[in-house]
């Protein structure tokens, strides 16, 4: 376990969290939809795979069949292994639902469950239309939500020419849309899951790759991003009491987890010590 004490008086600095390292930060009270502080709040900066917010807001938007099952393809297993991407492992025949998929995207930032959900629901003749309209979906998605500073050219962060990029004030706008669902909410908080595949005795093991769910009081989700251009990011919430708080962390360094947890400390008025949840050696690092 790691321990992680917040600097004295961090809560309370003037004018914002104190020592937040992140290049890019933002804090949205969810309930009054105000913000509450930021820091290049509107300078656009790669995601890397916080992108999958978008990606499981554009499913559950569509009004998809949860329980409806999807194959699961040779080709989302090799995209995976081409990319070196992050995956929930899926195997090539297996049977899951959008439900499963959505915890495969969102818990292990699963690239194959990114891959089989744009397949599922984007549109065309091929897998390349298919993925290609779903990405499109997304961008209509972000343009019907108002984020003037965000675009997607992925359906799970792996940028093929670097436009994929957003910015923590638009990443917190979406949080707060997305954590509206109930589907979407009750997943990102899910520390970890076993789902079953319906054609086979086969169980996934799921962890959330987000350590400060089990670390931080109150925190709910959402999800984690580390990219080579993008840098390690956060895009996190949490709960006190009645009030929501959601923040976003981006091109953080090694000091997303804390920086979190002094954002949120300043929004609530608190000081916490966090002892961060650890991953088993089997788990997805994001």
């Amino acid at each position: 376990m790691v321990a992680v004490a917040l600097p004295a008086g961090g809560a309370q600095a003037a004018g914002g969290p104190a020592g937040v390292a992140a290049k890019g930060a933002f804090l949205l009270d969810s309930g009054s939809n105000r913000a509450l502080w930021g820091k290049e709040a509107d300078t656009r900066r790669q995601m890397a795979s916080t992108t999958k917010i978008m990606t499981a807001a554009t499913v559950l938007d569509a009004g998809v069949d949860l329980n409806k099952q999807v194959t699961v393809r040779q080709s989302y297993r090799d995209y995976v292994q081409r990319t070196g991407a992050s995956t929930a492992d899926l195997r090539t025949g297996d049977k899951l639902t959008v439900r499963q998929l959505l915890y495969a995207l969102m818990l292990p930032s699963g690239c194959d469950a990114a891959y089989a959900l744009a397949d599922t629901v984007g549109t065309g003749g091929t897998e390349a239309a298919r993925t290609t309209s779903f990405i499109a979906k997304m961008n209509k998605r972000a343009a019907d939500l108002g984020l003037k500073n965000t675009h997607y050219d992925s359906f799970d962060g792996i940028s093929r020419a670097g436009a994929n990029y957003t910015t923590p004030r638009d990443s917190a706008t979406l949080a707060r849309h997305a954590l509206a669902n109930a589907t979407f909410a009750t997943v990102v908080r899910t520390t970890a899951t076993r789902q079953k595949a319906a054609n086979v005795n086969r169980t996934y093991y799921w962890d959330n790759t987000n350590k400060l769910l089990g670390s931080y009081k109150g925190a709910i989700g959402i999800k984690t991003g580390t990219g080579t251009a993008a840098g390690p990011c956060l895009v996190f919430a949490a709960q006190r009491g009645k009030r929501t708080v959601v923040g976003v962390v981006l091109d953080d360094a090694t000091n997303r987890y804390p920086d979190a947890a002094r954002m949120l400390d300043w929004a609530f008025g608190t000081q916490t010590r966090m002892t961060l949840r650890q991953l088993p050696p089997s788990a997805q690092k994001d």
